[in-house]
């Protein structure tokens, strides 16, 4: 199938069908004129792609997880579960972060507003 037919099946845009591509995440072979052919087995694919970018994995790690798919065994699934484990280590950290610096800003807000009432507060002159 041609690339616009594997991007409808697949539910994304040909562009992100070519930026998986050049990602190396998805591969096609050529026609003579140099479009792109892809198999039944590539829509399948594409939707593992989606639900590994769903779950905040980037294109790298991805790829790094990619052989778990392309050729199973117990070392390729290990590092995979190894490589997302790490990423859901990272997020987690990322995480706690973004909830340190909420924290700091209510703090700096609720300063702002016991400061506020000071301003409506005082007599005019």
């Amino acid at each position: 199938m041609r690339i616009g037919e594997l991007a409808a099946r697949a539910g994304v845009s040909v562009r992100s069908l070519r930026y998986y591509e050049e990602q190396g995440l998805l591969t096609s072979t050529r026609s003579t004129s140099g479009q792109r052919h892809y198999t039944d087995r590539d829509v399948e694919r594409v939707g593992f792609i989606q639900r590994m970018y769903a779950a905040g994995l980037s294109s790298r790690t991805i790829l790094e997880v990619m052989p778990c798919v392309d050729a199973p065994s117990a070392e390729t699934s290990d590092a995979a579960m190894e490589r997302m484990v790490q990423e859901r280590d990272r997020l987690t950290e990322h995480i706690a972060e973004l909830v340190r610096t909420r924290d700091s800003l209510d703090r700096l807000i609720a300063v702002n507003r016991a400061h506020r009432k000071t301003l409506h507060k005082a007599p005019a002159a």
